[in-house]
């Protein structure tokens, strides 16, 4: 079962060889999850939460968040971004135009101009 806001299988499947090779981390342990770390990225992206929020199950936010700004530096998320983009689905892309009038009041107009003396 996929959380919310973790990628599915076939998602992973799609972006995975665009991450950097797996390294041996500091003291020659091997280095967190790329999936996971990803996973704790995106968390923290679509719950606009703060990075010392993030769940226990991702790890550590710190680890997350450095591997976010390394991929950051390295362009690796922009590569994944721009992979994604070009095989993005328009089918059901929808542009609104919407345009809400507020009272003069509400967008800096003075106090009781309109009001009948």
């Amino acid at each position: 079962m996929v959380r919310r806001y973790e990628l599915a299988d076939e998602q992973w499947e799609r972006i995975a060889e665009l991450l950097p090779p797996k390294r041996v981390g500091q003291r020659g342990r091997p280095s967190k999850d790329d999936r996971m770390m990803l996973n704790g990225m995106m968390w923290i992206v679509r719950s606009g939460a703060q990075w010392r929020e993030l769940p226990e199950r991702y790890g550590s936010w710190k680890t997350v968040y450095s591997r976010f700004c390394k991929w950051r530096d390295e362009g690796v998320l922009e590569k994944i971004f721009q992979a994604l983009y070009t095989e993005a689905d328009m089918e059901n892309l929808c542009i609104d135009s919407t345009c809400i009038r507020v009272h003069q009041s509400a967008n800096g107009g003075k106090k009781g101009a309109n009001q009948k003396q």
